[in-house]
């Protein structure tokens, strides 16, 4: 495999990610515009639930699956890839019967909308994780253009169904029913992603569940590790919304401001993963080899932190245009209470450590050294949890972002070390002067555009020649030349 294949393939996920956040956003308005902020809050709250047993769902297994299917071929390939969707599937079924029946029973959660409407929301991680185990076959063929239509196309319907509702005159409803459709549409979503998926991938590689026992075992023994660091990453990455939703009264007015942050948060949280997820079949491979690696690895963890500052600079400075543009004027900052733009100006900070994280986590998985992998997450967990415990009954969402903050500096600060010990990475001052060219020249184009963004329309023409403003940073400080070398 070569550079060119990487690149590639990530630019695929990105441009997929791209045109979904895009349409995100427009799926997002439409439930701001569409429900009243207690049911918008509802609506929040009910993902974010889900959220953390989906990554609980997801037990690693995506991971573990580009780095097993991508060393085997043929007939093997098949067995090997037909007993992890097996395990996903049986993984999947017990994580998401436990979020239903905790739902259920949670007394401040009964004679409210939210149990019903996690019931219905559970079928977008349900269709999502079965698509994204059929995803690792387009990952280790380098054929990420098959995802990039699925993914779009899931969209498009969620939006265009989302949109039938706004046409028809629906303007903040306090109906539950109109509540129940958004959700539902979401599922109907994932339900095309997932038959695309399968429509596509068994081109490549039948796809069918297999039953080997001693492959199930094996399989689930070397995906156990990662599912307890994914359990852990759940836990200090998903669990403030559940937490508000637990902890305050007025769970439906918080998750209101903070959720919507947390569905960009999670697209912001995509952009790494999809650099890694394609670096790491030749990163396994050269690895397994003992090849160097850590030219390799010094340029992907350049390009992270590119990203990471990227996102990081456009959330703190464009914090009030964004989520004007992602949402409405009712969930904006006011002298009254703070809003859903002071929520994604301190969530940036996150943005910008969760890159580092990813990496050293896809470094560990790479070396199979889980144990200081999973302690070092746990940790982060502890303190997550312990944090929100403290912040959120007094300052709500807003202490939900100081503890994400604080836990992400945590992490990192832990990791970067044990993952250089584990698997040594180069980072020549080359990069640290481009990395500083860069954030500097973006910072200075993002403050003098900021008195411009007046309205959204306004917003979403400066995002666009952001986009071009970027790709002549990059050129301009020959950042191109140096990945491609």
């Amino acid at each position: 495999m070569s550079t060119k294949q990487i690149a590639s393939s990530t630019l695929w996920q990105i441009g997929s990610q791209v045109t979904m956040a895009a349409l995100s956003i427009v799926t997002v308005k439409f439930v701001a515009i569409g429900l009243s902020k207690e049911l918008a809050g509802q609506y929040n709250t009910a993902y974010g639930f889900l959220q953390i047993f989906g990554i609980l769902a997801d037990f690693g297994l995506y991971a573990v699956a580009v780095r097993e299917v991508s060393k085997v071929q043929g007939e093997e390939r098949e067995r090997v890839f037909g007993t992890l969707l097996t395990l996903r599937s049986i993984i999947l079924a017990l994580s998401l019967s436990v979020a239903l029946i905790f739902a259920w029973i949670v007394p401040s959660w009964r004679g409210t909308p939210l149990p019903v409407g996690i019931t219905i929301a559970a079928l977008v991680p349900f269709f999502t994780l079965l698509a994204g185990m059929i995803r690792t076959i387009f990952q280790v063929s380098y054929h990420m253009r098959y995802v990039f239509v699925a993914e779009v196309s899931q969209r498009i319907l969620t939006v265009l169904l989302t949109a039938v509702i706004i046409v028809m005159g629906v303007r903040e409803s306090t109906d539950p029913h109109i509540y129940y459709l958004f959700l539902l549409f979401g599922g109907i979503g994932a339900l095309l992603l997932f038959c695309s998926s399968y429509f596509f991938g068994k081109k490549f590689l039948p796809i069918r569940p297999h039953w080997d026992k001693a492959l199930l075992k094996k399989s689930f023994a070397q995906a156990a590790p990662y599912g307890l660091a994914f359990l852990c990453t759940a836990l200090y990455r998903q669990s403030d919304v559940t937490m508000i939703g637990m902890l305050r009264q007025d769970f439906a007015i918080q998750n209101a401001y903070y959720g919507f942050v947390q569905r960009a948060m999670d697209m912001a949280y995509l952009f790494p993963t999809f650099l890694l997820n394609s670096t790491l079949p030749i990163l396994s491979e050269r690895s397994e080899k003992g090849e160097d690696t850590r030219e390799m690895l010094g340029k992907t963890l350049h390009i992270i932190l590119l990203l990471g500052v990227t996102l990081f600079l456009f959330s703190f400075l464009w914090s009030r245009p964004l989520m004007q543009l992602l949402t409405t004027e009712k969930y904006l900052s006011t002298a009254a209470h703070a809003g859903s733009d002071t929520a994604l100006q301190l969530l940036a900070f996150s943005m910008f450590f969760n890159g580092i994280i990813l990496f050293c986590f896809y470094c560990l998985l790479t070396k199979h050294d889980w144990e200081p992998l999973v302690c070092a997450l746990a940790f982060g967990a502890i303190v997550s949890i312990t944090s929100n415990l403290i912040q959120i009954p007094v300052d709500g969402f807003i202490g939900a972002a100081h503890t994400s903050i604080l836990t992400h500096v945590v992490l990192a600060m832990i990791l970067v070390p044990i993952t250089r010990r584990s698997m040594p990475f180069s980072y020549p001052w080359k990069f640290v002067r481009q990395w500083i060219a860069y954030a500097f020249l973006l910072w200075l184009g993002l403050i003098l555009a900021t008195p411009y963004l007046t309205s959204s329309l306004h917003t979403a023409v400066a995002l666009a020649l952001a986009g071009v403003y970027i790709g002549g940073i990059a050129w301009g400080t020959r950042i191109y030349g140096s990945l491609r070398r």
